[in-house]
C-alpha cells in the first residue's frame, strides 16, 4: 500500500504595499487585504517615496490583525538607537504585529544621501546586533567601529519583542544574518531553489525565526494572462545584483545567455520561456498560484509576500487572495 503525500506546508501569506500607491487608495488596499484573509502587509522604503516607519504605523493602526512588515529599513539611515525607539514603540503599541526588515539599503542611494559605509558587512552586522539588544530593553552593547550606543536602554520596552530580519541577499550578508538576526527577507524574485541556497548560507548553527520571501503574482483563469502581467517585474533579474537569486537555479547559465544577447530589459523579459516566468514569480491559474506558494513554503519560507503586478494594485488583491491557501 502506497504512502498518502505529505500534506502541503501552510505558512502566513501577504502582501506587498505598492510604492507607487496613490496615496487615497493606501487604506484601502490596507484594509481589503485584511478582508480577504491576508496574513500580513509589508512596506517598502526606497529613497524618495514614503518612509517605512510611518507606513507601518499608519498600516498597523487602521487595521485589527494584520501582521506588519518593514521591508526594509537600511541600517546606514537612522541611529540605532532612535530606531529601536521607533521599532519598539510600534510593537509596544501593536503587540505581536510587527516584523522589523534591516538591508543595507541600495549603495547608490546610500552614496547620494552620504551614508555608504566603507564596510557594509561591519555596519549591519553592529547595528542588527545593537538593535535586537535595544528593542529586547538590554543595554547597548561595547562601541563598535560604526555604531555608538554603549549602555543605552529603553524604559518603553514590547512585552512582546519582534523579530529583526535581514534582507539581504549575498553569502556573506546572509552569514551575518545567521549570527546576529532573527531570520531573512528575501527579495523577489525568491524560487524555492534560492530560498534553500540562502538558508544554507545562515550556517549550521543558525535558526531563523522568520524567513520572509517576496514574489511577483497575478492570478487569472487565464495563466498566459497572469504570466504576462508579470513579466514587466521581471525586466531587472537579468542584472549583474540579482545574480545570488538566478544562480541556484537550473536554467541560470541559460538565462544569464538570454539577457546578454537581449538589446534591452523589455525584450529580455518578454521573451523569457513561460517555464522560467512560472519558477520567477508566483503567476498562473489559482490553483498555479497556490502550488508555488506552497513550494516556497516547503523550501524553508516562513512568510511568502505576494507583490501584485499590473496596473491595477488594488483591484489585483481580489484575483490575488484566490491563491490564498485553505487553512481548514
Amino acid at each position: 500500500m502506497s504512502e498518502s503525500p505529505a500534506p502541503p506546508v501552510r505558512g502566513p501569506v501577504g502582501v506587498m504595499l505598492p510604492l507607487d500607491l496613490p496615496v487615497g487608495e493606501v487604506l484601502p488596499y490596507v484594509r481589503r487585504a485584511e478582508e480577504l484573509g491576508f496574513d500580513q502587509v509589508w512596506v517598502v522604503e526606497d529613497l524618495g517615496w514614503r518612509g517605512g516607519v510611518a507606513q507601518a504605523a499608519t498600516v498597523l493602526a487602521a487595521t485589527k490583525n494584520l501582521t506588519v512588515g518593514i521591508g526594509i529599513m537600511p541600517a546606514g539611515a537612522r541611529n540605532v538607537a532612535f530606531a529601536a525607539m521607533e521599532l519598539a514603540t510600534l510593537a509596544q503599541l501593536h503587540p505581536g504585529r510587527l516584523i522589523a526588515g534591516i538591508g543595507h539599503g541600495m549603495p547608490g542611494w546610500m552614496r547620494q544621501v552620504g551614508s555608504w559605509p566603507e564596510s557594509p558587512l561591519t555596519l549591519i552586522k553592529e547595528y542588527a546586533r545593537a538593535l535586537r539588544l535595544l528593542i529586547a530593553g538590554e543595554p547597548g552593547p561595547e562601541n563598535g567601529r560604526y555604531v555608538r550606543c554603549e549602555g543605552v536602554v529603553l524604559t518603553e520596552i514590547p512585552d512582546i519583542v519582534p523579530p529583526v530580519i535581514l534582507g539581504v541577499r549575498g553569502p556573506k550578508s546572509q552569514a551575518v544574518a545567521g549570527e546576529v538576526a532573527d531570520g531573512l527577507l528575501l527579495a523577489e524574485p525568491a524560487a524555492p531553489a534560492y530560498i534553500t541556497a540562502s538558508l544554507r548560507n545562515l550556517g549550521a548553527s543558525a535558526n531563523p525565526r522568520e524567513t520572509v520571501v517576496y514574489d511577483a503574482a497575478a492570478v487569472d483563469d487565464d495563466e498566459e494572462a497572469a504570466l504576462s502581467r508579470v513579466r514587466a517585474a521581471l525586466e531587472s533579474v537579468g542584472e549583474p545584483q540579482w545574480a545570488a537569486h538566478i544562480d541556484p537555479l537550473p536554467f541560470a547559465e541559460e538565462l544569464h545567455a538570454h539577457r546578454a544577447a537581449s538589446p534591452d530589459a523589455r525584450h529580455f523579459a518578454r521573451t523569457m520561456p513561460a517555464d522560467w516566468v512560472r519558477q520567477l514569480s508566483i503567476a498562473g491559474t489559482p490553483a498555479q498560484a497556490r502550488a508555488a506558494i506552497d513550494a516556497r513554503h516547503a523550501a524553508g519560507a516562513t512568510s511568502v509576500v505576494l507583490a501584485p503586478a499590473g496596473p491595477d494594485a488594488l483591484a489585483a488583491l481580489d484575483s490575488l487572495a484566490r491563491a490564498l491557501p485553505d487553512r481548514h
